[in-house]
């Protein structure tokens, strides 16, 4: 049996430091002093001898570093650990790393990405809750310390290259405009190029972007086919080439994290159509099936028990026909961004590895900033402006189905669908008491240093006859 990993994401920012070659010196700090100069300065210029300072060069054998982080997905939604959602991108990397099945995250996005960004406490980089809801105490108001350095700042002054893609939500909500101040943006804290957006959620279809601190347009419209996690992907893509040909030696550090799957659920058609009828089951079934192959795949313990569901949440045939109908399709269009989703980071990895550089590369694969989102209430909703109201009837949301998912909705699944695609675990994000909102599936993969790789078997710990925080 293949030996079990766990680790927190409190570690997160120390795992990718410990990539790093041990030959830097114990005494080394950060940053480093200006070089001294060890040339000769003389009177004539045929007696003087030129010093040009030494670049920071990484330690020979330095793995490149490449963090995927999505947004919002419950434990039990990705096939890599049991899920209806078919994520071969995610299994191709476990065949040929590590699955860790206890890795610990926040209930929250913007904690859970300061931790993973600097390895400390999500309270001691300003952010206990979400940039949105700052306040002006200690630990909550969302500003940066400058007493607290990313892992980005530490690979770049260890002659690393730098580069962040996607959702960023550290940035003090007040300070997102083009005029700054910039202190607390990707590009002042560690990483030489930034692409994506700040706030905590974006549209697919017309995300705001920026480049660095230059607020961009999306290269194309959605009527030609422009989605933002391709885009990124796009614009990931052309930074490692551009980086490969002029450096092709030097290690990089790249940091994806893609808008998705938190709401709005945007995704093409074509991958909603993928799901179509796959969740007329519904929620309780969905959970009992995932819950069985969790065990088959060894995720957890062979005599687990499932955990009942929740007196706020509805049973699933207790629902009318028409409501069965309309919530499931809230399924198959989170299904389809999820899977979609999946198949760019893989295009990512292809990339890395078409390059020749897969084998000393180092991947984290974080399905998820925290818990399956919540947030959607008990009916989920569909805000689409002229087209749907909060208020408006199941018949009014119905006869709109074929369109959600595109860029004139706002749509949200039911919480209930988080808390079935969060199993085994209770409850969903936001919801800190209970591992559904604090554990997500990890996947590292490092193919030239992992040598016990593969996805499927895990020494598993027992969890009490519950799979609650025992597990």
């Amino acid at each position: 049996m293949k030996q079990f990993r766990q680790v927190s994401v409190a570690v997160g920012g120390a795992l990718v430091l410990s990539s790093v070659s041990t030959s830097l010196s114990a005494q080394d700090s950060l940053p480093k002093p200006d070089p001294a100069f060890h040339g000769k300065i003389a009177v004539k210029r045929e007696e003087a001898i030129p010093s040009w300072p030494e670049q920071p060069k990484a330690p020979a054998g330095s793995p490149n570093i490449v963090v995927i982080l999505l947004d919002d997905v419950g434990y039990g939604a990705a096939s890599v650990f049991g899920g209806p959602v078919q994520t071969p991108a995610l299994e191709k990397l476990a065949a040929s790393g590590l699955r860790y099945n206890r890795f610990h995250v926040n209930a929250l996005c913007s904690p859970t990405r300061a931790s993973l960004l600097t390895g400390r406490n999500n309270h001691q980089v300003g952010f206990g809750t979400v940039a949105d809801s700052a306040s002006g105490y200690p630990g909550y108001n969302s500003i940066w310390p400058k007493s607290t350095v990313s892992t980005a700042e530490v690979l770049r002054e260890n002659g690393y290259s730098t580069a962040a893609f996607g959702k960023w939500h550290n940035t003090p909500s007040w300070e997102i405009n083009p005029t700054g101040p910039f202190d607390h943006w990707p590009t002042s804290l560690g990483f030489e190029y930034y692409y994506g957006f700040l706030a905590g959620a974006s549209s697919q279809w017309e995300p705001r972007l920026y480049r660095n601190t230059t607020a961009v347009e999306t290269p194309s419209t959605p009527e030609q086919g422009y989605h933002l996690t391709t885009d990124l992907t796009n614009d990931a893509i052309r930074w490692l080439h551009q980086h490969d040909a002029v450096v092709p030696d030097k290690p990089f550090y790249l940091y994806f994290a893609t808008g998705a799957t938190h709401a709005p659920h945007h995704v093409p058609q074509q991958w909603i159509d993928k799901y179509k009828g796959k969740f007329d089951q519904g929620w309780d079934k969905l959970r009992e099936e995932t819950f069985a192959r969790e065990k088959k795949l060894g995720v957890i313990p062979a005599d687990a028990e499932l955990t009942p569901r929740p007196k706020e949440l509805p049973a699933w045939d207790s629902l009318p026909a028409d409501e069965r109908k309309l919530l499931a399709h809230q399924a198959e269009v989170y299904a389809g961004f999820l899977a979609q989703t999946d198949y760019e980071v893989g295009r990512l990895l292809q990339a890395i590895q078409d390059e020749g550089k897969a084998d000393n590369t180092l991947v984290f694969y974080i399905v998820g900033d925290n818990g399956a989102s919540g947030e959607g209430g008990l009916d989920g909703y569909e805000n689409g402006g002229p087209y749907i109201s909060k208020t408006a009837s199941i018949a009014t949301r119905l006869e709109h189905e074929d369109q959600f998912g595109g860029e004139f909705f706002s749509n949200h699944y039911s919480a209930a669908w988080a808390w079935g695609l969060d199993a085994p675990y209770q409850w969903t994000k936001q919801v800190a008491s209970h591992l559904g909102g604090t554990r997500d599936p990890l996947i590292v993969s490092w193919p030239a240093h992992i040598k016990d790789a593969g996805g499927a078997a895990f020494t598993v710990y027992p969890c009490d006859g519950h799979c609650t925080d025992d597990l």
